[in-house]
């Protein structure tokens, strides 16, 4: 019988951030970062485009300087998503960064400074429709909390980003979602099940400095996972070392997963064995390759032999599974063809590619 993982989410309230609704049974929303200078309209462009083609559905870029605050216009008008302002230390920079259309606002009040200036970005946020995310993380405590708790504990970064909270809310500020993260796992889900508990913010999910594309995605993946599963999250970002765009592919991974949500094929093959007689490893890599950026949640199966093959194939929407310099295809779960092993990555994409047309005509038809 089978034992589905059933997630409550916990009730959140509803804001929006440019034309984005989160919380309050909103999706949960898949965001990233650029890593390109601000002030390079170019080259942020581009690698917004590639991010939004690969999932993005808000992206945040840093604001420094006021170089990075000109170059916001431009930004907001051609990154087709939500963009939200990241900002430390000046809140000038904050103010004018929503004069100059950031649909958000990043911040950490503790270093933005006393609370007048606090109340200068909420003033420029609220007369500028701009939502603002509290962002506490471990590495930025204030020094009163670091001395009164020891370091940086859970308990530590949920009284920062409470009392921080608290005084948006004093200012009659209420477009606010929060985050709370650590480099390590056990003390960013504990900090987020602490939080939780205690407001109905919307809450940013994220383990910060991950690490690499490997250690970032296990350490992510276990901790954003293990958060969500509590029914916790309204948006999240994978921090990977490097180009963000691989961060897109572990964010929807992890949401498919938990079967929240699903975007771009489901991938699975096997990890090979001595039964194996077609270079499966090249085929599945292909195979990933190909169909990086199609939307369609279509389960495409790779598999290498005859044992767990044909049964793992014929569950996908479309599958192969390999024989002695062939394979058979599947699709829907039928056997259609016998394939050589020099057709199977033509053949397998474009039955991939096939399904994902009926689909996204599907919808267009459901639509009108």
């Amino acid at each position: 019988m089978s034992m589905a993982l059933e997630i409550q989410r916990k009730p959140s309230q509803r804001i929006h951030v440019g034309g984005l609704a989160l919380g309050d049974g909103a999706p949960i929303r898949v965001q990233s970062m650029t890593n390109t200078p601000t002030a390079d309209v170019a080259a942020t462009l581009e690698q917004i485009a590639r991010l939004r083609r690969a999932g993005c559905e808000l992206v945040r870029v840093a604001v420094p300087d006021e170089e990075a605050v000109a170059a916001l216009p431009a930004i907001k008008a051609g990154a087709g998503m939500p963009v939200i302002a990241d900002i430390h230390f000046d809140y000038r920079l904050a103010v004018a960064a929503a004069k100059n259309g950031a649909d958000g606002l990043r911040i950490n009040p503790g270093n933005i400074g006393a609370a007048w200036k606090v109340a200068e970005v909420v003033a420029a946020a609220k007369d500028h429709d701009c939502a603002i995310r509290v962002g506490v993380n471990a590495g930025s405590l204030e020094k009163d909390l670091l001395k009164k708790h020891g370091h940086a504990t859970a308990a530590a970064m949920v009284e920062s980003a409470l009392a921080h909270l608290d005084h948006l809310a004093s200012l009659g500020f209420t477009n606010v979602k929060a985050s709370i993260k650590a480099s390590d796992v056990p003390r960013t889900v504990e900090a987020y099940r602490m939080l939780s508990a205690r407001t109905d913010v919307p809450l940013h999910l994220g383990v910060t400095e991950a690490g690499g594309r490997l250690a970032g995605t296990v350490k992510s993946s276990i901790g954003i996972g293990l958060i969500l599963a509590d029914g916790i999250g309204d948006t999240l970002r994978v921090s990977l070392t490097g180009d963000p765009v691989p961060e897109m592919r572990v964010a929807w991974e992890i949401l498919r997963s938990l079967n929240i949500r699903a975007r771009g094929p489901e991938i699975i093959s096997c990890p090979t064995c001595g039964r194996t007689r077609i270079d499966l490893a090249a085929i599945a890599d292909q195979v990933e390759e190909e169909l990086a950026f199609m939307t369609a949640p279509v389960k495409v199966a790779v598999m290498g032999c005859v044992v767990n093959g044909p049964g793992e194939a014929r569950e996908a929407d479309v599958g192969i599974a390999g024989g002695q310099g062939q394979g058979i295809l599947f699709r829907k779960g039928k056997l259609v063809a016998k394939v050589p092993e020099a057709d199977l990555l033509r053949v397998l994409v474009e039955e991939a590619r096939d399904l994902e047309r009926a689909y996204l005509e599907g919808r267009k038809k459901a639509a009108d």
